[in-house]
């Protein structure tokens, strides 16, 4: 089973903060991607800001979205808390 991302929350940094399904909260650094293909949308922080889940998984209006399993796997872990982004 793949995981689900539960809750998201954009930081003015252009990080993210996320809960998955399975109480895993981390953060995903965006920064390194904004520069690529449809990623350059999200650098308007306005637009970025705009983020929601659906499906499962992390997506904006604008068209881009993002794997679970990808964000999983660059999420740097919150081992500190448990709580939800």
């Amino acid at each position: 089973m793949y995981p689900a991302v539960q809750k998201v929350h954009a930081n003015d940094d252009f990080t993210l903060a996320i809960t998955f399904d399975d109480g895993v909260v981390g953060l995903l650094d965006m920064k390194p991607y904004l520069d690529f293909g449809v990623f350059g949308r999200l650098k308007d922080l306005d637009v970025f800001s705009r983020v929601h889940v659906a499906f499962d998984t992390i997506e904006w209006n604008c068209g881009v979205d993002l794997d679970p399993e990808f964000v999983r796997s660059k999420l740097v872990i919150n081992t500190q808390s448990g709580k939800a982004a």
